[in-house]
């Protein structure tokens, strides 16, 4: 069973005026892949596409096991990953309306001159 934590709302940067709540919503997700670890677990989850156990990602990242946990528990509190406990093992996977929300929140397109 997967855990989803919901993720706050957010208008893309190009909307006309970004409320307090929603500069704040967008902010969160921003600060939550501020971290190079963090934005490489993200690319290993886009990749495999689906859930994958904790201690398969910290070969790739050449990090300790608690220091990747670290990094799963900020983006899963960011909305970003879903979690599924799995006996004693901890399986990650994308949030896809995380994922949708963060594609709209950066989507630039037709904001330059």
């Amino acid at each position: 069973m997967l855990i989803e934590t919901p993720l706050a709302c957010c208008q893309p940067l190009a909307a006309p005026a970004l409320t307090d709540e929603d500069a704040e919503a967008t902010a969160a997700i921003f600060t939550a892949l501020a971290d190079p670890a963090r934005v490489k677990i993200v690319n290993q989850l886009a990749r495999r596409g689906g859930a994958v156990c904790a201690c398969e990602l910290e070969p790739g990242l050449g990090l300790s096991q608690p220091t990747v946990s670290h990094h799963l528990k900020k983006l899963t509190e960011a909305g970003l990953l879903d979690r599924e406990q799995r006996g004693r093992w901890a399986y990650f996977a994308l949030n896809r309306d995380a994922v949708e929300k963060l594609a709209a929140v950066a989507d630039l397109k037709g904001a330059c001159c």
